[in-house]
């Protein structure tokens, strides 16, 4: 009987991970990673499932059987007499060199892994994220196309739309394109993340922090702000649309007419103008 129920739960717990691992956004009872989507994320699940689980297995393990031979071999019932035993020159090096040569060997991959990050190669996409309280506002620079992305509401999702993650206006980019990110914000700090890119960056008011990604295939991918940054910041969801080459060049057609740059501009210049009349 409890071989057959732990069985069953071991069925649960694979049953979940392999949904997780397929997802663009987070499930219910969710174990691990969202299914990567650039080769930056792919390096940080391997360096995680293949470097980060196993010593951390093996040090739980370790101290596992340590705490109860401890506790067999040291019993009072097995030592009338207690050990004063204070000191142990072996056991004190090996206690510190150990634990040193596990972070060498792990410094190495986890210092690939980020160099490949900060390093930006040439960029073929350019997107600009700005953090407000709450939403975010985004700029395709080289476009000459600006707009905002709110959270569709609960009552307002349309079939198919995740809740707290869907928005009006998603931003969208070409798959196999270098996209570099530029990331600031207005008021207070934010962060800009995805988990199927591998992609976190602080958005800093004044400063302009840059990160980058490459989708290896199409799709919808959300994200949310990751950063403690008022009342709703659980209220303003990413979403990114990864299409063709094809697609995008159609849907910049369309959002050089709808997101135009100028337009926002003019209208800003019209109600200043208002407001000095109203002024004087």
């Amino acid at each position: 009987m409890v071989y057959k129920n732990l069985m069953r739960l071991l069925s649960i717990l694979l049953l979940f991970s392999f949904n997780a691992a397929e997802a663009n956004q987070p499930i219910d009872w969710q174990l691990g990673f969202q299914s990567a989507a650039s080769k930056s994320m792919k390096d940080i699940v391997i360096f995680h499932d293949y470097m980060l689980l196993p010593i951390i297995t093996a040090i739980t393990v370790f101290v596992l059987f340590l705490v109860l031979y401890a506790c067999v071999k040291f019993r009072a019932s097995n030592n009338k007499v207690a050990s004063q035993t204070s000191h142990n020159t072996m056991i004190e090096i090996a206690w510190t060199l150990v634990p040193c040569l596990i972070l060498i060997v792990m410094a190495v991959p986890s210092f690939k892994v980020l160099y490949s990050q900060d390093k930006i190669p040439p960029a073929e996409v350019t997107v600009k994220a700005i953090g407000y309280q709450w939403y975010w506002g985004y700029e395709y620079p080289d476009e000459n196309i600006i707009f905002d992305s709110y959270m569709i509401e609960e009552k307002d999702l349309k079939p198919g739309q995740p809740r707290l993650l869907a928005v009006d206006n998603e931003v969208v980019v070409p798959v196999n394109k270098v996209v570099k990110v530029l990331i600031t914000a207005n008021d207070v700090l934010h962060a800009w993340a995805l988990p199927s890119f591998g992609v976190k960056r602080d958005a800093v008011p004044g400063r302009i922090n840059e990160t980058w990604f490459k989708a290896d295939r199409t799709g919808t991918f959300y994200g949310q702000c990751s950063e403690l940054c008022g009342i709703k910041h659980a209220f303003m969801p990413i979403t990114v649309r990864v299409v063709t080459e094809e697609e995008y060049k159609d849907w910049l057609l369309e959002a050089k007419e709808k997101f135009a740059k100028e337009e926002i501009q003019n209208e800003l210049k019209i109600v200043k103008k208002n407001i000095k009349g109203i002024i004087k």
